[in-house]
């Protein structure tokens, strides 16, 4: 009886181990994390993520660190433990600025942002700052708000649609944040979209009046690379004619569409990986600065952490989102266990800082080709948003240094191959293969997979 795996369609995919197309700069894709709750990162998840090097990782400043229980003085007991791990992760951080005192907010409104008491105001964030960025060197990069576009359905407790209200918000947040931090790089609004105001009007005004503007930021949630691409290129329009250096592109929440079913068997369905993997290199290819998956840990939401700055409504929507359907994009779950979109990070460390050429006869397999000293790399995801089918896959490698090299095929599928307790990939095919300058050998990629082949010289 003839095996299944002989009648699926075959595909070829080119690597020219000789054709650097330029750097594979791979730390750009960095992690977002937080704004559910205080706890910080567990040890095993912060060895988890040193295992994956990042850059940056980015955060909420919440209201339930509480950090201003009266104006004028400050409380770090909660935001200190919740950095320092976050520091040990080896990242500096971008911190998104959503504390809203009720010493100087005291209606819960989000749509209020002006504080009672400015000086009170500016006080907390230059101590802030001075903190974090100045003494103890962990953010680099304060991000003003929380897609303000939204309000509380985005997870925070501000409202500021308006471009003028939300530059005017900005301004003032930056000017103590310059004053005590000056190397720190300050940017936002984190809007819904690219095209949501305030975004391209805040744009607008800080290009007017030569505001410091170091990055804008923009968040997606969608099972589509290539709106992740889209976004990227809209941004590039928008700054086009930027005067001076241009602001960074920073994609600082980003992660699948909502699924309207929350289940934890959907958690570990290889086709988020694969999504993951595809809008990856769908944001390389567009040149994008930074991405930052969204998020590393999840966690529940607690319903007397929220309610002091939230309305009722707001309360319950972080409920529902994190309590009732959670959405399971963690990279690790709720109790440390890791998922398949780890993985794909896992595999992108894994790769080196020069990418190569590659070609296909199919658009579905999305590929990413890097060179190391003696490591050659293909990471593939058969992926497409609306039926991706089963494959057979020649990898056709050329301009190889010939001679002995070992090839080692790691694949994230419904298998589950890695080590639960060492977070290691656990290999589907590991084998000494003796090369010529051009080589061939072929791979079973199922539909919604992400595979990496490495080929190790010596």
């Amino acid at each position: 009886m003839q095996h299944p795996i002989l009648s699926l369609p075959r595909k070829t995919v080119t690597i020219d181990a000789g054709g650097r197309s330029g750097p594979l700069e791979l730390w750009r894709h960095a992690f977002s994390h937080g704004g559910i709750n205080f706890h910080p990162l567990p040890e095993r998840v912060v060895e988890g993520m040193r295992l994956l090097h990042p850059r940056l990782v980015r955060i909420f400043v919440q209201e339930f660190f509480r950090v201003c229980p009266q104006a004028g003085r400050y409380d770090w007991s909660r935001l200190d433990p919740y950095m320092e791990a976050l520091a040990r992760t080896g990242a500096k951080v971008v911190a998104a600025l959503t504390i809203k005192p009720k010493p100087l907010f005291p209606a819960t409104d989000h749509s209020v942002w002006q504080p009672t008491d400015r000086a009170a105001w500016q006080g907390l964030l230059f101590e802030m700052a001075r903190r974090y960025s100045r003494e103890r060197g962990i953010v680099s990069h304060w991000e003003i708000g929380n897609e303000t576009d939204i309000g509380e359905s985005g997870g925070s407790p501000y409202l500021i649609p308006d471009p003028g209200d939300y530059f005017e918000f900005y301004r003032t947040a930056i000017e103590p944040i310059r004053r005590a931090a000056p190397g720190a790089e300050v940017g936002g609004p984190a809007a819904c979209w690219i095209d949501n105001e305030p975004l391209p009007g805040f744009v607008a005004r800080c290009k007017a009046s030569g505001t410091p503007l170091n990055f804008v930021s923009w968040h997606i949630y969608n099972d589509d690379a290539s709106r992740h691409a889209l976004g990227v290129e809209k941004a590039k329009r928008l700054l086009a004619d930027y005067p001076g250096p241009r602001p960074e592109m920073m994609v600082t929440e980003w992660s699948k569409s909502f699924d309207p079913v929350s289940s934890e068997d959907l958690a570990y369905a290889p086709g988020r990986a694969a999504t993951i993997a595809a809008s990856i290199i769908a944001m390389t290819d567009a040149g994008l600065d930074w991405s930052f998956y969204y998020h590393i840990w999840d966690q529940v939401c607690y319903r007397e952490a929220f309610a002091p700055f939230f309305s009722e409504a707001g309360v319950q929507g972080m409920l529902t989102h994190w309590n009732e359907v959670p959405h399971r994009f963690g990279l690790f779950g709720v109790d440390e266990e890791a998922r398949p979109q780890y993985f794909v990070y896992r595999m992108l460390s894994l790769m080196g800082p020069d990418r190569l050429s590659t070609g296909s006869d199919d658009p579905d397999l999305r590929l990413l080709a890097s060179r190391a000293e003696g490591r050659t790399a293909l990471l593939i995801a058969n992926w497409n948003p609306e039926q991706a089918e089963d494959k057979v896959v020649t990898l056709s490698f050329q301009n190889l240094s010939p001679g002995l090299k070992r090839l080692t095929v790691y694949r994230i599928d419904s298998a589950c191959r890695w080590s639960p307790d060492s977070l290691e990939m656990i290999p589907l095919e590991e084998r000494p293969v003796d090369t010529l300058s051009d080589f061939r050998c072929q791979l079973l990629c199922p539909a919604e997979s992400v595979s990496l082949a490495l080929l190790d010289e010596g």
